[in-house]
Formats: C-alpha cells, sequence, structure tokens
C-alpha cells in the first residue's frame, strides 16, 4: 500500500474546512476520479471539516492521504478532534438527528457519500472518523 503525499488540515475555523475540501478535490482530481466522486469527496472532507469547528471548539485535523493498492486506488478521509465525543452513533448514522440545530444529515451524508466509513468516539475525549472512497 502507498500513502505518500499525506495532506494534513489543522481545523481552527471554517476556512480551514474550505481549504481541506479544496485539497481533496485536487488530490481527487490528480488521482483520476470521476467529477460526481471528486464532488462526494470534498462534500465529505467539509461536513467533516465543518463538524469539528461546530462541535469540538475549533481542535481537531484533517488527514486526506491518497492509497494505492495494486489494482486499487482510493482517498481516505480521517477527521480528528478533542471535542465532546459522539453520544449516539448509529442515531448520527441514521441522520436527521443533530445537537446544533441543523438538519442532522452531516455525517449519515458523508456514509451516503463514501464507501467505507468507521467512527470511534468517546464521551470527553473526542472523535476520530475515518472514511474511505475508491475509485471505480
Amino acid at each position: 500500500m502507498v500513502n505518500s503525499g499525506e495532506i494534513r488540515v489543522k481545523i481552527s475555523f471554517d476556512a480551514n474546512a474550505i481549504n481541506a475540501a479544496g485539497q481533496a478535490l485536487e488530490l481527487a482530481n490528480l488521482l483520476g476520479f470521476s467529477e460526481g466522486d471528486q464532488t462526494k469527496i470534498g462534500i465529505a472532507v467539509l461536513e467533516l471539516s465543518r463538524n469539528i469547528v461546530r462541535h469540538a471548539f475549533n481542535r481537531g485535523e484533517v488527514i486526506i492521504t491518497p492509497v494505492v493498492e495494486q489494482e486499487s486506488v482510493g482517498i481516505i478521509i480521517t477527521a480528528i478532534d478533542n471535542g465532546p465525543g459522539i453520544p449516539n452513533v448509529d442515531l448520527v448514522l441514521k441522520g436527521g438527528w443533530s445537537t446544533s440545530n441543523g438538519l442532522g444529515e452531516g455525517i449519515a451524508g458523508v456514509k451516503r457519500m463514501m464507501d467505507e466509513i468507521e467512527i470511534k468516539t468517546a464521551t470527553g475525549k473526542g472523535t476520530t472518523i475515518v472514511a474511505k472512497k475508491w475509485k471505480r
């Protein structure tokens, strides 16, 4: 597995989220993802980054990693924060549940747009979300 070219963006405010999404779009384009999948990747990065701003008190990082495995090409998005944690992961993944008066579709939307998602969270200790998209 090749993971060279990892992109790390500290997330402190919305401008960082926009920067991270832009860098993810550039990487997806370089890896040859379709325009539709590039858009999904950019939106996923933006959603995960903005969750850090909203819920983790601007304390987090997004890591965007290209992956090339023999015949597979993909992008791994890792969002890490030191926020309060997610009290009910199942509700968040279903959608329609929000702690910030939003639509509650952020992480549920990321789940729909990406091929794989894994969430590790602990109350008062933060959350790590790993989402993967594979080139078709």
